[in-house]
């Protein structure tokens, strides 16, 4: 290779940042790569990773790192520190991030947070009441049309388990309540997807989805399907999603650049105009605040300790597969 072809290439590489999890189809994420290119000159692929399995492929490729960042539901960024595939970091804003919702020393750090409930396609249910809590779901009338993330892959499927635990009194030292939840609901015929399943919502293949406040409110108002979201009426609990700077990346100075962007004010107010609660909450306008449920309706979904639940997602997991699955 010549020189002058040899600086092309590397010019052509260092605009590129690879991010493991970030799906277009999810939170928004078209919009803000299409802002980070924008902004930054940096082109991030779409990638469709959950968060199991970006944290999987991060551990496997250590040595020899493809991604430079990773985006994570919170307990999963509390592994990947634990695992050393992330590298600290604080971006831009840093002191705006509440100190519950960030690794001290910028492991990880949240961009956005939902609230997890029902997303309801009212039309496919053809007539039937729309639920409206956890346990109506266990009515036989539900049957086959009930879905919920795979708990032992997906983050907003683990989600899904401590969120029904918590609203039948359990804790995160015991998911007896909601192993046998799963296992009631499996008499329904339960869909159990891996990956994000919005469109299957809008389809009217799954007609109910545990899912997150800002799929629900985007189907609802961005693609204009007679869409409900349900907080349930035991309760529910609301998760952080966090970024981190992959240790020993390929791009360092592009991901901190991306993930500065993820911090500004544009970058902040995308998540915000796309149903999700910014980590800077000055960037939710009050357009994209009136799309929400009152606040009546959220004084039912609670945080929970973040580092307790990673300590008991393992656990879950293994009973899940062999109690549930």
């Amino acid at each position: 290779m010549t020189a002058a072809a040899l600086v092309v290439a590397n010019a052509a590489v260092a605009q590129t940042a690879i991010c493991y999890n970030c799906p277009p189809e999810w939170a928004d994420w078209a919009s803000q790569l299409k802002s980070i290119k924008a902004k930054t000159g940096i082109t991030v692929p779409p990638d469709n990773k959950n968060s199991g399995q970006a944290l999987a492929q991060l551990v496997a490729e250590k040595a020899s790192p493809v991604a430079d960042v990773t985006y994570l539901g919170v307990t999963f960024g509390i592994q990947a520190k634990k695992e050393g595939v992330v590298a600290n970091y604080k971006p831009a804003h840093w002191n705006d991030i509440p100190a519950g919702l960030k690794d001290a020393e910028g492991a990880w750090f949240t961009i956005h947070s939902g609230t997890l409930g029902l997303m309801v396609n009212v039309d496919a249910l053809k007539g039937k009441p729309v639920p409206k809590g956890w346990k109506d779901l266990l009515n036989p009338q539900y049957r086959g049309l009930v879905g919920y993330l795979d708990p032992a892959s997906a983050f907003v499927g683990y989600v899904g388990a401590v969120a029904v635990n918590q609203a039948m009194g359990g804790d995160l030292t015991n998911f007896d309540r909601a192993i046998k939840y799963f296992a009631e609901l499996q008499k329904n015929q339960p869909i159990v997807p891996k990956q994000t399943s919005y469109a299957r919502v809008l389809s009217g293949e799954i007609p109910i989805l545990f899912d997150y406040d800002f799929n629900a409110y985007r189907g609802k108002y961005k693609d204009k399907a007679n869409i409900a979201f349900v907080i349930p009426a035991e309760g529910t609990v609301i998760v952080p999603y966090v970024m981190g700077l992959v240790a020993k990346g390929p791009n360092p100075e592009n991901a901190k650049k991306v993930l500065d962007h993820l911090m500004s004010d544009e970058g902040q107010a995308i998540w915000a105009n796309a149903y999700l609660r910014p980590v800077r909450e000055k960037a939710m306008s009050k357009e994209a605040q009136s799309k929400f449920l009152p606040a009546s309706e959220y004084a039912r979904a609670k945080p929970v300790d973040y580092s307790k639940m990673a300590e008991a997602q393992k656990a879950f997991t293994e009973r899940y597969l062999k109690e549930v699955q």
